[in-house]
């Protein structure tokens, strides 16, 4: 009998102490963050040949996966957004400052700046 009341007792220690590693983990999670570019292109021919491909690159070597990257766009309230919207999402903050703070988007952004005007913000996303 005293066995049994063992083995039960270890078990539920054991699912208190899982709970609480859990809880510990998740505790130290960064929450994801996302980079919000509003852009008005001037020049299409030029912004879809030379910019694109380079900022693409740039993002996807930094881990940024597109939500969103297009034109139609719904206003509720206050002023509408640029012509064209584009949401990238990252694992932290952190990894989204090291995407605007890399040589491969300084130059793409430099090429970018001849085709568009941008306006660009990171945000970081609810924790997890």
């Amino acid at each position: 009998m005293k066995a049994k009341y063992s083995v039960a007792l270890a078990m539920a220690a054991s699912f208190a102490l899982g709970g609480l590693a859990v809880q510990g983990l998740h505790a130290q999670a960064k929450p994801p963050a996302y980079v919000v570019a509003e852009v008005t292109v001037k020049d299409q021919d030029g912004y879809t040949k030379e910019f694109l491909p380079a900022i693409g690159k740039a993002i996807q070597a930094e881990g940024g996966k597109f939500i969103a990257r297009g034109s139609k766009t719904a206003s509720f309230t206050g002023s509408p957004p640029s012509p064209r919207v584009v949401l990238v999402q990252y694992e932290s903050l952190d990894k989204a400052q090291a995407l605007w703070n890399s040589t491969a988007t300084t130059d793409a952004y430099a090429t970018g700046e001849k085709y568009a005007s941008f306006r660009l913000f990171a945000v970081e996303g609810a924790s997890p």
